[in-house]
């Protein structure tokens, strides 16, 4: 990616639900039109935090329809496409979604090969995948679910020489295997790695990424906006320092009991949407909803400073 090019925030986007489990399409208008408003470049619907595993294929694509439907050609649209017991299987999937209108298809690594199956395995998977699948533009998620599959820079480099793929959602915490991804892939226009890892955001950013992907843009989604637009001015370094430590120092309570946190603070700030999960998580106990009240107080004092405007 270019020095200078413009760095972008993804959502990974929440499904919302009724209280009796049924999705909310209206509650996800609204949160579409939220990330939006909020400065996203782009959405990832269909992924972990939309609680993809706990959706039926309908569902799945009822999903990715109505959100390229609520977006409207203003922000592409991106989602996971390789449901199936078989590579081929997930090939006709991949197909499924690509016809909905998404710009890329995104592949999880993890359910390409086991856990205990080879990178030889995996890379041949992947190419019987490209294979089936025409010129339909990919991507990877290194998915900690079913188990967390991470990509070498060896692995992205000959992978994105293909020409496929064209996104990269990075789950491996390191900012140093980062930065070798990074320099494998650089000057590829076509591609751009997104980090996941809050806590590696300015640095990741500064080293070149695309942009960031993290579960912290389903609480304040125009923070990392505002990073991605001021992680390299000078003028910002106190501030942006300000934001990186934040985004670090809460990472525990953001990630407890998610997505139901997420959904309690977007609530929080206004949102009709309901706390219901799918998902089996920790509990939200009492405990629990007051830390993420002194988060939204902390957040509120921080967005002040840094003179972030909050969209209503």
């Amino acid at each position: 990616m270019k020095e200078n090019a413009e760095r972008k925030f993804i959502p990974v986007m929440l499904t919302p639900f009724k209280d009796d489990g049924r999705i909310d399409f209206d509650g996800l208008t609204m949160l579409t039109e939220f990330y939006m408003q909020a400065g996203a470049k782009g959405l990832f619907a269909n992924c972990q935090s939309s609680e993809t595993f706990h959706l039926s294929d309908e569902e799945k694509l009822q999903i990715v329809k109505h959100t390229i439907k609520v977006a409207g050609g203003k922000v592409p649209v991106v989602a996971v496409g390789n449901f199936g017991t078989t590579i081929a299987a997930q090939a006709g999937f991949v197909r499924n979604i690509f016809d909905t209108g998404v710009k890329a298809v995104i592949i999880i690594t993890s359910l390409i090969a086991g856990e205990n199956e080879s990178n030889e395995v995996f890379d041949g998977r992947v190419f019987e995948l490209f294979d089936l699948t025409g010129e339909i533009p990919l991507g990877f998620y290194e998915c900690p679910e079913p188990y967390k599959r991470l990509l070498s820079a060896e692995q992205l480099e000959k992978f994105v020489a293909t020409g496929r793929i064209i996104y990269h959602k990075d789950t491996c915490l390191d900012i140093e295997m980062v930065k070798e991804k990074l320099k494998v892939t650089s000057g590829i226009d076509t591609f751009g790695l997104y980090d996941a890892y809050a806590v590696n955001a300015v640095a990741s950013l500064k080293a070149g990424a695309a942009g960031l992907s993290c579960i912290q843009g389903n609480f304040f989604p125009e923070l990392i906006v505002w990073l991605c637009n001021h992680f390299d001015n000078i003028n910002a370094t106190g501030n942006v320092n300000k934001a990186q430590q934040f985004l670090t120092d809460n990472m525990e309570v953001i990630h407890y009991a998610y997505p139901v946190v997420a959904k309690y603070y977007l609530q929080k700030r206004g949102l009709n949407i309901s706390t219901f999960s799918r998902t089996s998580t920790e509990a939200f106990t009492s405990a629990v909803k007051d830390k993420v009240d002194r988060l939204y107080d902390e957040y509120h004092l921080l967005s002040e400073a840094l003179a972030i405007s909050s969209i209503s």
